[in-house]
């Protein structure tokens, strides 16, 4: 896409945007309150904010491209459609079976997720498809029309399909789809083979669930969303994040919404990695805290680790299978119940506990004025000085410091036997350490040190808490790129047109058909391709998902070059090394076996350009301002710097304050910060210090 180009990330507290001139590179950027009751609405306004300073841009815009956390917040609020599932008899408990695996032993009180689809609208129809696609019993037609009228006189708005290794012969889901289109027009319907094409029952029955659920809402949000971009100007294409990194065509996202299960959090991660790459980091950790959550992920080599084993509406937040399994690629990320919006308050021990309920947009801080009482993040923060209640979204939006601190004194200071001033201190210090902590165990598992990461800053509420946070990591270098507040959009931006498609395919590799896995591969490319918008010239990623015979894990190993007789060894030799670097060691009596083949279509996007930072004299401080020092205990007169003044090359010595319209960064004593070509604030942290 060539030309103007907006981005638009919807947060549980703030609707961000982010419009790039294609042809002057001027960059304009926004920030509205999020509409949780109707999305569309903070869309609309933050459109109209920016349609004020570039009038009748929307007209003119080659591309928008947006994220949403829709179908989490559909998910958790069940607020989803009337779903059915229709499986193979015997087998329609398997939802709620689950793995047959508890997630803690010694919980005699365990809880998991209520299933989507409940038993009454559960169905099995006699059928039986074997692993390697062999029919064993044929379709019964008229269980299939029992079932339908079962799901009619229930008053069902979609169903999900999900048979026996369908996989491997859809024939039997593709014949049921003709009946039910016959039966029950007008109802959504999602189809394993489609939706999820590999095996294990499981997570392929959740997952279809799951598409099926939220397909009617996803469609409907978006259809809105187009018409007003019409009314507004704006007849383009509009694009979609993925849970995976790439965009794909809003109509692909509502054929599989599914697969924006991850769309906001990715943009962050995005934006981590394009300005990684302007940096020339080899390894960061991207670190995104808005309103409501805040994400870490480890990015390397300009690439960030994906995974497929992912789960929403966890019973608890950090137990791997509390959850509910969503088979897409998404990435490996993690996600804290750390935001500006996050509620403080004192626990039965006289302890201050932060999060993870946020107050969101709706009530909001105390500090927005909107109605909510209970002491947050941002509040805290507001006390603390580090936030000015003027300059606030540059001033569009008036901070009140009275309520902050009056709802900090009531709920935190008062019952924990504290002053204002330390109880707001010790809210923005267990935030950081709530973070940290979490960030700790984050690393470890990746076998990676915090000492050699740079800690890449986005979200409204990031730089105020990074160089706190990264001090309790290891980390020794922050970077808070420009526009840092509406990072997430820009990231958007960034993106690939991109989509995947995967397939099963069992074999042996030291015996394998070259020939069969070629063709496999060129029908997935072609699926794929069909699935970016027409004018699209898309790279082709292949890969294929290798493991040990008897192994249940697979590990993703790139298909590079030819598909030609030296696969097999190529295959085999990029396996033993990524599972030594893995595990420490290899099995050479064990043969290595194909489960599955990838192909993901891309088309890479233009990067957008930034303006430069100015060249001249160091800007001077605008003025001073009281601001809490955690090694000191107290406040002190901070120096506050303009962003938007400071020159290239430019140097801070903490404690100091950097404000700009989208966010503020806050610099510890004795930190160092330098003004990167790129624009970036480079902080280098002292040895020592709190925050």
């Amino acid at each position: 896409m060539t030309g103007d180009k907006l981005g638009i990330d919807i947060g549980g507290t703030f609707t961000d945007f982010v419009l790039v001139d294609g042809a002057g590179g001027e960059v304009l950027a926004a920030k509205v309150l999020t509409t949780p009751h109707a999305p569309e609405e903070a869309v609309f306004r933050g459109i109209a904010a920016l349609d004020a300073q570039r009038p009748g841009f929307a007209a003119k815009a080659a591309g928008v491209i947006h994220a949403t956390t829709l179908v989490t917040n559909a998910i958790l609020t069940r607020r989803g459609a009337r779903t059915g599932l229709i499986a193979t008899a015997g087998f329609r408990d398997i939802i709620e079976m689950r793995r047959e695996v508890r997630y803690d032993l010694f919980d005699m009180f365990i809880r998991y997720p209520d299933p989507i689809v409940p038993r009454n609208l559960r169905l099995g129809v006699r059928e039986r498809v074997l692993a390697d696609g062999r029919v064993l019993e044929p379709l019964e037609e008229a269980d299939v029309r029992d079932a339908a009228r079962q799901l009619r006189a229930a008053r069902v708005e979609a169903v999900a399909v999900c048979l026996l290794h369908a996989y491997a012969n859809a024939a039997h889901e593709r014949r049921i789809a003709e009946i039910l289109r016959e039966e029950l027009p007008g109802v959504e319907l999602s189809l394993s083979h489609e939706v999820h094409p590999e095996p294990k029952e499981y997570e392929r029955s959740s997952t279809t669930v799951v598409d099926a659920y939220v397909k009617r809402l996803t469609a409907t949000y978006l259809d809105r969303l187009q018409a007003g971009l019409a009314e507004r100007g704006y007849t383009r294409p509009l694009f979609v994040m993925l849970s995976n990194g790439g965009t794909a065509t809003a109509e692909t996202a509502k054929r599989f919404p599914v697969q924006i299960v991850e769309s906001g959090p990715a943009a962050g991660v995005e934006a981590a990695i394009h300005f990684g790459g302007r940096l020339g980091l080899s390894a960061l950790l991207a670190f995104d805290m808005g309103g409501t959550t805040a994400k870490l992920c480890l990015v390397e080599q300009g690439r960030a680790a994906r995974t497929r084993h992912f789960e929403v509406d966890r019973v608890h937040r950090f137990k791997a299978g509390s959850g509910m399994p969503v088979a897409v690629p998404v990435y490996d990320l993690l996600e804290i119940g750390a935001g500006g919006g996050s509620i403080a308050r004192v626990d039965d021990l006289g302890l201050i506990r932060v999060g993870p309920e946020s107050a969101g947009s709706d009530p909001a801080p105390a500090c927005y004025g909107l109605g909510g009482e209970a002491p947050t993040v941002t509040d805290a923060d507001l006390a603390l000085g580090y936030l000015n209640p003027d300059f606030f979204l540059g001033g569009a939006m008036k901070l009140d410091r009275s309520r902050a601190e009056a709802a900090i004194a009531t709920r935190v200071a008062g019952p924990a036997g504290l002053d204002a001033a330390r109880a707001a201190a010790g809210i923005h210090a267990i935030v950081n350490e709530t973070m940290a902590a979490a960030g700790r165990v984050y690393v470890a598992d990746k076998g990676k040190s915090a000492s050699a990461l740079a800690l890449v800053v986005t979200g409204g509420a990031g730089p105020v808490h990074a160089v706190g946070l990264a001090r309790r990591l290891g980390c020794r270098h922050v970077i808070v790129p420009p526009l840092a507040g509406v990072m997430s959009s820009l990231g958007l931006l960034a993106a690939p047109i991109a989509f995947e498609r995967s397939r099963p395919l069992n074999r042996r590799v030291a015996t394998l058909d070259v020939a069969t896995v070629a063709a496999e591969l060129e029908a997935l490319a072609a699926e794929a391709v069909a699935l970016l918008p027409p004018d699209a010239a898309p790279e082709i990623r292949r890969s294929a998902d290798l493991r040990y015979h008897g192994q249940d894990h697979a590990l993703e190993i790139p298909i590079v070059g030819a598909v030609d007789g030296s696969l097999p060894d190529r295959l085999t030799a990029g396996f033993l090394a990524a599972y030594e670097a893995l595990y420490g060691k290899v099995d050479d009596d064990n043969p290595i076996e194909i489960a599955a083949l990838r192909v993901e279509a891309r088309q890479p996007q233009p990067p957008p350009a930034l303006p430069a930072p100015r060249e001249g004299a160091p800007a001077a401080p605008i003025g001073k301002r009281l601001a809490w020092q955690h090694d000191a205990e107290r406040f002190e007169a901070t120096p506050v710097y303009l962003r938007e003044t400071l020159t290239l090359q430019q140097r801070i010595t903490g404690p100091a304050i950097v404000e700009e319209r989208e966010s503020t960064t806050i610099i510890g004593r004795g930190d160092l910060l330098h003004v990167h070509e790129s624009g970036a604030l480079i902080v280098e942290l002292a040895t020592k210090g709190e925050g």
